[in-house]
C-alpha cells in the first residue's frame, strides 16, 4: 500500500469529509469510496447505491456513503495474522465484576423461559499512538481472509474492524448468508473439538435463519455446519443460500438484522433485554457495514456457433454485506474495542468473559503491537 494511498485518506480524514477503505475477504485489492461534501445521507429503503453501514439497533437509519469518487489500489500482502495474542500487561478486568453479573441474569432469564439465547457485548477502552491509517493497514497486512476496513463520517465518527461473518450477499434475485456461532482460540489443531453448549448456540443461528426466510425465498439451500478458521479464533459456520423471488432487499435484511448471532432467540426480547442491561451504547457494533447495488459489469464470447462471435455483456446487481464484528471506534487518542459472546443455558459465565477476552485479541494485536 503506498504512501500516497495513505495520504489521500488522511487528507480526505482531516478536510472532514467522509470516505471509506476496504478490502475484502482473500483478495488484494483495497477499495476506497469518498463523498464530496459532509451531508449526512440515510438509506430509505435499500434499492441506493453505496456502501451502507448499520447500527445494530435497526430503528436508528443505516448511513450511505454514494459512490462519488471512487477508486482501487493493489495491496500486496505479507505473511497473513499472527497466531501470537498479546503478552503485555493491560487492565481489560474493570468491567469483570459487571459482565458477569450481567451474564448470570441472563441465565436467569433462560432458565425462566423467558428468553433461549441473548448476545451480551463489553468494550475495552484504551489509547492509541499509531494513527487509525497506520491501524487500518495492519488490519489489512494481519487478516487476508476477512473484510477490513476503515470508515468515517464528520457526523458519525470513525470505525475500523476485520470482520469474518457474511451478514448477506446478492446477485440480482440470488442470495447467500450464513450462520456463524461458537468460538474457541486457536491452538495449533487441525479441527476443533465442540461441545454442546456451542453446537447448539449454532443450531439456534440457522433455525432462526430457516425460519425467518421460508416464506420469502424458494430454493433454500443449507449446508452442514463446518469448523471455520478467522484469524487465531475458530467458528462453526453454516452457508444458507437461494432465490429471493418477489421479496425485496429491504425485507430479507428486516428478517434477518440483527440476527441470533449477534441478538438473541427470540429477537425482539433478546434485542430489548441488550438495549435495557448494557452499560454501553453498541452503535454500529453488531450492526452490518458494505457494498450496496453495486454494478457487476461482466463480458464473455457467445459460443463458436455463433459466426460473429460477438461479446456478450451483462450487467448485475451486487449487494455484499458483513456483520460489523472484531472492530473499535476511535475517538481523539482512544479506542473503544467492542466484543462479545451468546449466552444460552449452558453457559459457564468464567468461560463466557474468557471467550470476549479471546476476541479481543483480534484488535488488540493491532492497537498494542
Amino acid at each position: 500500500m503506498s504512501l500516497s494511498f495513505l495520504d489521500q485518506i488522511s487528507k480526505q480524514f482531516h478536510n472532514g469529509l467522509p470516505f471509506v477503505a476496504y478490502r475484502k475477504p482473500n483478495e488484494v485489492d483495497v477499495k476506497v469510496i469518498f463523498q464530496k461534501d459532509q451531508e449526512l445521507y440515510y438509506v430509505n429503503d435499500y434499492t441506493e447505491s453505496g456502501f451502507v453501514f448499520a447500527p445494530f439497533n435497526a430503528h436508528s437509519p443505516a448511513v450511505l456513503i454514494k459512490n462519488e469518487e471512487t477508486f482501487v489500489e493493489t495491496f500486496e500482502s505479507g505473511p497473513g495474522y499472527s497466531d501470537s495474542t498479546i503478552t503485555f500487561p493491560l487492565d481489560k478486568d474493570s468491567d469483570k465484576d459487571f459482565y458477569l453479573k450481567l451474564i448470570n441474569k441472563a441465565i436467569d432469564k433462560i432458565e425462566s423461559g423467558t428468553i433461549n439465547k441473548v448476545v451480551l457485548s463489553r468494550s475495552i477502552d484504551l489509547e492509541i499512538s499509531k494513527s487509525p491509517f497506520a491501524l487500518f493497514k495492519e488490519l489489512v497486512h494481519q487478516y487476508t481472509t476477512a473484510f477490513c476496513y476503515i470508515w468515517f463520517h464528520p457526523k458519525v465518527g470513525l470505525w475500523l474492524g476485520a470482520t469474518p461473518e457474511i451478514f448477506l450477499e446478492t446477485r440480482n434475485d440470488q442470495f447467500k448468508t450464513m450462520s456463524l456461532a461458537g468460538t474457541q482460540l486457536y491452538s495449533g489443531e487441525k479441527v476443533p473439538n465442540w461441545g454442546d453448549k456451542e453446537l447448539v448456540e449454532q443450531e439456534m443461528v440457522t433455525q432462526f435463519i430457516r425460519e425467518s426466510l421460508k416464506d420469502k425465498v424458494s430454493s433454500l439451500l443449507v449446508s452442514k455446519a463446518i469448523s471455520a478458521r478467522a484469524g487465531n479464533l475458530w467458528h462453526i459456520k453454516t452457508s444458507v443460500s437461494g432465490k429471493m423471488n418477489t421479496s425485496g432487499l429491504k425485507e430479507i435484511i428486516n428478517v434477518l438484522h440483527p440476527t441470533p448471532a449477534v441478538c438473541g432467540v427470540p429477537k425482539m426480547v433478546a434485542k430489548e433485554f441488550i438495549l435495557k442491561n448494557e452499560n454501553h451504547d453498541r452503535q454500529y457494533y453488531t450492526g452490518f457495514l458494505g457494498e450496496l447495488n453495486f454494478k457487476e459489469d461482466i463480458s464473455r464470447r457467445l459460443s463458436r456457433k455463433n459466426q460473429e462471435n460477438r461479446a456478450y455483456r451483462t450487467i448485475k446487481n451486487k449487494t455484499s454485506l458483513y456483520v460489523n464484528l472484531r472492530c473499535m471506534q476511535v475517538i481523539g487518542n482512544m479506542v473503544k474495542v467492542y466484543v462479545g459472546g451468546g449466552i444460552t443455558k449452558g453457559s459457564v459465565p468464567e468461560k463466557e468473559w474468557q471467550e470476549t477476552q479471546d476476541k479481543s485479541s483480534t484488535m488488540l494485536n493491532i492497537v498494542l503491537k
